[in-house]
């Protein structure tokens, strides 16, 4: 194992102990998340400094756009809406969107000068891999609501 890949599954199981006995939060988890897409995708120490400041200027900017995204949609009365209100509604909603699709596409040719090919696709992989680790872990912490005593 090389020294990168040693010190990412330390940092990750120190992360992941850390975080089975604490609430958790964003930072934790993003820990968790850097550790993890590390060693799921193998960088080097070269690669990982190039790739971070990458990947997170774009989490940050995705993060925006989903948040505006939600701030658009959660005011909406959706039995009273006017169709030109909807019809400006509808316009954000495919403005986001096309924002997103240019972000995902610049940051993907942003990636292809510092990873390869395979490893794009891999972090896709990691990422949705770890979203469901820690929906896995979510859904164990969640004391059964609907059982009766």
């Amino acid at each position: 194992m090389t020294k990168m890949k040693t010190i990412t599954c330390i940092v990750f199981i120190i992360s992941f102990s850390i975080f089975s006995f604490a609430q958790p939060n964003r930072d934790k988890i993003k820990t968790l998340k850097i550790a993890f897409i590390t060693e799921k995708l193998d960088l080097s120490e070269k690669e990982a400094q190039q790739f971070w400041p990458v990947y997170n200027a774009f989490e940050e900017e995705h993060f925006k756009l989903r948040r505006q995204s939600f701030n658009g949609k959660k005011n909406i009365n959706f039995e009273t809406i006017k169709e030109e209100e909807a019809v400006a509604v509808l316009k954000e909603m495919r403005s986001l969107e096309t924002k997103r699709i240019a972000l995902k596409n610049n940051f993907i040719d942003d990636l292809s000068k510092i990873i390869s090919a395979k490893k794009i696709i891999l972090l896709e992989k990691a990422e949705d891999d770890f979203k469901h680790k820690m929906f896995e872990e979510f859904k164990s912490r969640r004391p059964d609501r609907g059982k009766k005593d």
